[in-house]
């Protein structure tokens, strides 16, 4: 997104490099707190994938973004009615921002020896 054509450019006192990871990290956060506890079985596992890609594009300054749902972890939560409730341990989520010249790549993983969902930020360019 250039700073000309970014209608959010005047709320950001920052660099373009310092807004891309702010804009990565939200996208984050975001799908962290809405999506767990979603309910979500073996048949609906892509389809809910696909869904949370496509909100994390429909907001400013992401250029892509990546959901995988861990299928083992998925089957060790189902219930006996076949279904589970999506919980941090099942995701792995990337997404790229961009903001002028300024590439974030942000990343959410289960860190098993930590039991923990990671947010991080992989690399920044630009």
């Amino acid at each position: 997104m250039s700073a000309a054509r970014d209608p959010l450019a005047r709320f950001f006192r920052c660099s373009d490099r310092e807004r891309a990871v702010f804009e990565a990290g939200v996208k984050l956060g975001s799908v962290f707190h809405q999506y767990v506890g979603t309910p979500v079985d073996t048949h609906s596992v892509r389809a809910l994938e696909r869904a949370i890609e496509a909100g994390m594009r429909a907001q400013p300054a992401v250029v892509s973004a990546r959901v995988r749902i861990d299928r083992a972890a998925l089957r060790a939560g189902m219930t006996k009615l076949g279904y589970a409730s999506l919980t941090g341990d099942m995701l792995d989520v990337t997404v790229t921002t961009r903001v002028g010249r300024a590439t974030a790549v942000g990343r959410m993983r289960y860190v098993p020896a930590l039991r923990y969902p990671v947010m991080h930020i992989e690399r920044v360019s630009g």
